[in-house]
């Protein structure tokens, strides 16, 4: 697991889940706000690289054109001296195709860039079917065979986009615990995850009390392969944002804070 990939899975992973309770679902939270962008910014702390900002993260939601389903775009990018100090460059673009009438993920397009390195991948969800198909190509070597994978698909499993959305209709109660699917390069992870607290939290919102959140992310047979651990503050009130995320690693700790949100 690289640098690149671990904090940009950092803040894609919460959501990037799905629980399998949707019967439990808070119907007054509308997940999906069209116009609605969230951003978010990484930084190292506890190292000798404290303060020194990593990443940044965009989220904006927006109509499809046949007006009905969403489309969620995500933007990731390394920023500041984390390309000079780690030699890890990377921007990535997803763009998530959601059902607006069951919220569920349809399709997945993502652009990959690393340092030198470009992949182009599309994942399509088909639920008449049951799998999903995911196919990735070397824009570089357009004449590299494509990567192809297939997993059997399961209710309620999303990408790593559309699960945080997701993440913002379900009972958030402390002591409880869910069991994630999400989806990622075309395979299918269960992930358990645990809601430990609920604590009053700073941010951009002012102080808001917040659900503690921690997917079992790491581990073998996990998303991330190698010890680790991360948290999630999700606020609890109607807009169920997602205002801090933070995770210990071999490198050190990083925090992600919500540094700006537009809800019109």
């Amino acid at each position: 697991m690289t640098m690149k990939n671990l904090i940009c899975l950092s803040l894609l992973i919460p959501g990037f889940f799905s629980f399998s309770i949707f019967a439990q679902t808070l119907p007054k939270i509308q997940p999906y706000k069209v116009g609605e962008s969230l951003v978010y910014e990484g930084k190292f702390s506890k190292t000798v690289l404290r303060g020194i900002a990593v990443a940044d993260f965009n989220f904006t939601v927006e109509r499809a054109p046949n007006n009905r389903n969403y489309i969620v775009r995500t933007e990731a990018s390394s920023k500041g001296s984390l390309p000079k100090l780690l030699n890890s460059k990377f921007h990535q673009k997803f763009e998530s195709t959601v059902d607006g009438e069951n919220l569920q993920i349809l399709k997945t397009v993502k652009r990959d860039e690393q340092n030198e390195r470009v992949r182009d991948s599309e994942a399509i969800f088909d639920y008449k079917d049951k799998k999903v198909i995911y196919i990735e190509t070397d824009p570089k070597d357009m004449v590299r065979a494509p990567n192809v994978v297939a997993s059997p698909l399961e209710p309620d499993t999303q990408d790593l986009v559309s699960a945080i959305y997701a993440l913002r209709r379900l009972p958030l109660v402390v002591g409880k615990t869910f069991e994630l699917k999400v989806s990622d390069s075309g395979l299918i992870y269960k992930i358990p995850v645990r809601v430990t607290a609920r604590e009053e939290q700073k941010s951009i919102l002012g102080k808001m009390w917040c659900y503690r959140v921690e997917p079992e992310v790491f581990g073998n047979d996990r998303l991330l392969g190698r010890e680790g651990s991360m948290i999630f503050w999700i606020t609890d009130d109607a807009r169920r944002a997602l205002v801090r995320a933070q995770i210990n690693y071999t490198v050190g700790r990083i925090e992600i804070k919500l540094k700006k949100i537009n809800d019109k």
